[in-house]
């Protein structure tokens, strides 16, 4: 039978052939007068179809413009001084903003849902600091290197506070250097610290972010502190702000 009708009759066969063994018992059988003939040519190719068109042809009118048009969805990055890039979402074109300090990129990250630790972890690089926030590093790593990020964080904010509050030094090191104020200072010098320890590039991460001055802590009219285990007699005239770790807060 493929002899006498060819390859496609053979085709058609296998089809009717499937579609019968596919169907499900209640299909009904084909008709005994099913027209194969017909199936048949139905297979055949129009010799009279006309291509589509060229390539060429579909460069004109809308289409044209269509396939023309850039698709560019632009977004803001943010790049690390490393060379990291930051992006809230992907994009095929990207507008740089290049941070002169970790400011930006900290406010940036910590609004994205970074929490403390892992800031402190990110910005703890043991970099060279400048004068006044490598005094104020110093005050975090003597006074508060055993307590909880979040003290060390108040700590330094109490430094800060007392600088702009107009009862203290302007500056940080003056604050931190002025005589009777921090037991760790003798004589306005401050002991050596181990700067390549873990401790101290955690300071020095605490001191950047308490200057950027992006994660809550103390209020800014908080200006004193001491540890629990002592009861100078100062406090008395002043408000007991909150307790965090081994230090209790206050302000005026």
């Amino acid at each position: 039978m493929i002899k006498l009708f060819g390859g496609r009759i053979a085709s058609a066969l296998v089809g009717i052939s499937v579609l019968a063994i596919g169907s499900s018992a209640s299909a009904q059988a084909l008709p005994i007068n099913y027209n194969l003939k017909s199936a048949v040519s139905s297979l055949d190719v129009d010799a009279t179809a006309k291509p589509l068109g060229t390539v060429a042809s579909l460069a004109s009118a809308s289409l044209a413009s269509t396939l023309a048009r850039p698709a560019v969805a632009t977004t803001t990055a943010v790049a690390t001084p490393n060379g990291t890039v930051f992006q809230p979402q992907p994009a095929q074109s990207v507008t740089l903003s290049l941070t002169p300090s970790i400011a930006k990129e900290a406010a940036w990250l910590y609004h994205g849902g970074w929490p403390l630790y892992a800031l402190v972890d990110k910005f703890a690089t043991n970099a060279p600091l400048d004068t006044e926030s490598n005094c104020l590093a110093t005050a975090v790593y003597f006074e508060a290197r055993g307590e909880s990020l979040e003290g060390q964080l108040a700590v330094a904010r109490v430094v800060i506070n007392r600088a702009a509050s107009g009862r203290y030094p302007t500056d940080w090191c003056g604050v931190v250097k002025q005589p009777y104020q921090f037991s760790f200072v003798r004589h306005g010098e401050f002991p050596q610290a181990d700067t390549n320890s873990d401790s101290w590039r955690k300071a020095e991460a605490v001191a950047e972010l308490a200057a950027a001055n992006i994660v809550p802590s103390v209020g800014p009219n908080v200006l004193w502190y001491h540890a629990d285990y002592v009861a100078p007699a100062w406090r008395n005239n002043l408000q007991e702000v909150e307790q965090i770790g081994a230090h209790i807060f206050y302000r005026s």
